[in-house]
Order: C-alpha cells, then structure tokens, then sequence
C-alpha cells in the first residue's frame, strides 16, 4: 500500500501575510498545506487512488498526494492525503457573535452573587435526549473540574444539579420547575444527522409551553457548539470546546443581575 506524489507542486507563491487571502499554512506562509482523509465506498486499488485524486482536485486541492489508503472493508477504502488548497478567505472580513464577558474567577464569581444577589443560584445541568456522554457536563458541573478549573459544585454561592446523560427534555424541564432553577445547562455531543438541533429546539419549545422559558438563563455546549448557532435555536448562549466553569459562570451571573436590574 502506499500513495505517492502524482504531481509536482511549485514553489514560487507568494510568502507575505495578506490577512485579506489568507490559506493554511504548512511550512511556508500561503502554501496552503492540508491533510484531508475520507473513505469511498470502492475497492482499493490504482483506480481508488486516481478517483481520490481527482475528488482532491475537485475540492481545490493542488498537487495532491495519496499518503496512505487501506481497504477498510469489501468495497470500502480509506484514503490520507495532502496536498495545497488553492482557495483563500478574506479573513477582516468574517464577522462572529461570540460570548464576550469580562472572565471572573471562581473566588470573584462567589463575591459577585454574595454583592448582587441574596441567596444561592440554582443551575441545573444534564446531557439531554439520546446523548450518552458525560465528559462535557461534568467538566463543567462536577466539584473536582477538569484541567485544574474546578466544576461549579465547588462554588460556595452556586447550588448545583447534575442530572447525567440520557435526560429526557420533559424530564429536565420538569426538575428545572421542582428546584425553581436560575440556570439551565444542556450539554450535546452526539451531532449525527443534526440530532442535537432537534433536541435543543424542542427543549426550547417545552420551556415556551411552560411559560418558564423567559425565567431562565439557558446554555448549551458541546464540540460543535457556538454562541451563533444557540443564539438561533432560542439560548442565551452557547459554548464550543475550551470551555470551563468559569466562562460558563462569569456569563450567567451577569445576565442574571442584567435580568435583575431591569
């Protein structure tokens, strides 16, 4: 097995940064060095190869090189392969809404409820639907964290629930209503066939029909959350990986005294 260089790629492009056609960089700014892998559902062998090699092309990819194929199965073959993207981004001109607060630490965000507010807040937290995985969740919930963050159990000012995965959106819109909660947090992983966008649109539906939806400060998080894309199924906010406690913390506290003071 094995691949090879079937074209030769030049090397006279230019090397100045121009933020207005930026590609990946690989070795040499404006090469546009990518790695990409796929699988195609045909035998491996000469004619796989060149039929990659022509997706590649047809992807903007110059000068592609098949570095590894392997038949995955009868009829199936995996494919690695590098080669320059020949297409660019004017990058002043991409314009995101992202969650921008001044971060506070676990000792400021305690002080902050303790000034503003007399009582604990109550966040709820679960991974809802058919979403089995916990890792999110509990990073972000649990007393011991992740990645030296402590979760928001260890927060003196904050009382917080855990509900797990496999949470029902009636379930948790039903426990958010027992426990008079401030917070809700869902967390998805699972992103096949967009599952998570129908669950996390109808949860939004159930809190509308509870009338509770205006009540809460709602958040949803996961690898391929952004604060766009919750804005628009109807959350608060919305945060992608690289996310702690803190983050998570800074936001709902300041919404809610926003919330409080008008």
């Amino acid at each position: 097995m094995g691949g090879g260089l079937y074209f030769t790629e030049k090397k006279d492009f230019d090397k100045n940064l121009d933020l207005t056609k930026i590609k990946p960089y690989g070795d040499t700014m404006n090469d546009g060095k990518i790695q990409v892998s796929f699988t195609l559902p045909v035998n491996d062998g000469e004619k796989a190869i060149y039929a990659a090699l022509e997706l590649a092309n047809k992807m903007g990819i110059e000068y592609p090189s098949v570095a590894y194929h392997t038949p995955l199965d009868k009829g199936f073959t995996y494919f690695v392969m590098y080669g320059s993207l020949r297409h660019s981004i004017d990058f002043t001109r991409i314009k995101i809404e992202s969650v921008e607060v001044e971060l506070m630490t676990l000792e400021e965000i305690d002080s902050y409820i303790k000034t503003n507010f007399d009582r604990k807040v109550i966040v709820l937290g679960a991974t809802t639907g058919t979403d089995a995985h916990t890792v999110g969740i509990d990073a972000i919930m649990n007393r011991k964290g992740f990645a030296g963050h402590y979760g928001l159990e260890r927060f003196e000012m904050i009382e917080a629930y855990n509900l797990g995965s496999q949470v029902s959106n009636e379930a948790f819109v039903k426990k958010a209503i027992e426990l008079k909660a401030d917070v809700l947090l869902v967390s998805q992983t699972v992103t096949q066939k967009d599952i998570h966008v129908k669950n996390l649109t109808n949860l939004v539906d159930l809190l509308e029909a509870e009338e509770i939806r205006d009540k809460v400060i709602l958040i949803c998080g996961g690898p391929r959350i952004s604060n766009e894309l919750a804005k628009e199924l109807g959350y608060d906010a919305g945060f992608g990986p690289n996310t702690f406690s803190e983050h998570v913390a800074t936001f709902f506290v300041k919404e809610l005294y926003d919330r409080k003071s008008k």
